[in-house]
This record gives structure tokens, C-alpha cells and sequence, in this order.
């Protein structure tokens, strides 16, 4: 059999388990690598940040598509709490003053509600003031049970 017809019938070898998340993935050499922290009895996910200027839209004022991201990241913590594979269905984000990048942020999210496979979730960020600066919320759909555990996802419990 000539060299190339053996290499094509190899079969392919399954690529080893791991987080590729950009927002979170410890696998990911150009993501963010965020943590975040699940507190409480009725949990709070949270995250304080510092996100360097690459990140920036322009100004020192963190890109709209990073300050949604986050939200999304944030809120999609309650899947690893909940045992869930529940991919983003709607994300809405309210911009109410600029995000800083260089400066400490704390970002929270909370649960709201959950009907059949649906799952509601409120985000906000605030400055090391305690000033608001962006608030969201997001709609998660379950698809199935987290059936094996392949890293933390980002969260430390």
C-alpha cells in the first residue's frame, strides 16, 4: 500500500479531554484563563478581575464583546454548581458607564429562576467603589447531565 493511502486510513486519534473555553479554559494558551468563586447557600458566583489593555475597546474602556463575555462566563457557572450542560440561548447586556481595563472589577451572578429546561440568570459588574457599571441577564437551555468531570471550568467551591 503506497505511504499516503496508509497515513489516510490511520484512524484518528480522539483528542485528549480539556477545557478550550476562551473565557475559562486552562487548556486555551490565548484565553483569559478568568476564575471565579462560588459562595453562599444560595450560591453567588463571583470573580474580581483585573483585565490588562488588550482587552480594550479604546480609551482604557474594556471592549463591549469582553464585558458580555464575562457576564455569559459568570452566569454559565451556575451549569458546574447545577451538573448541567445548559449552552447560552439569549444574553442581554446593559452598558451603564465604562469599564475600566488596568483597575480591579468584581463581577457577580445569581440565579433568578428555572422553568423545565430553561434557566434564568442576572449579572452585574461593579468598580472597586461599588459603582455599578454594567448589569445582564442570560437564558440558559439545558441539553443534558454533566456525566464526567473534565477540570474545574474555572470555578473554585
Amino acid at each position: 500500500m503506497p505511504e499516503r493511502a496508509k497515513r489516510m486510513s490511520t484512524p484518528a486519534k480522539p483528542r485528549a479531554p480539556g477545557n478550550y473555553c476562551f473565557g475559562c479554559g486552562a487548556n486555551n494558551s490565548g484565553g483569559m484563563h478568568l476564575k471565579f468563586s462560588v459562595e453562599g447557600s444560595a450560591p453567588v458566583v463571583r470573580g474580581a478581575l483585573r483585565l490588562p489593555a488588550r482587552y480594550q475597546g479604546s480609551r482604557k474602556v474594556m471592549h463591549g464583546g469582553i464585558v458580555a463575555l464575562l457576564m455569559d462566563e459568570a452566569m454559565g457557572k451556575f451549569n458546574r454548581v447545577e451538573e448541567i450542560i445548559a449552552p447560552t440561548a439569549e444574553l442581554s447586556v446593559e452598558y451603564l458607564r465604562p469599564v475600566p481595563t488596568g483597575r480591579k472589577i468584581l463581577v457577580e451572578a445569581r440565579r433568578i429562576r428555572q422553568e423545565g429546561r430553561n434557566y434564568w440568570r442576572e449579572c452585574t459588574i461593579v468598580d472597586e467603589g461599588g459603582r455599578l457599571l454594567a448589569r445582564g441577564r442570560g437564558r440558559f437551555v439545558k441539553v443534558g447531565n454533566k456525566t464526567s468531570s473534565t477540570g474545574n471550568n474555572g470555578v473554585k467551591k
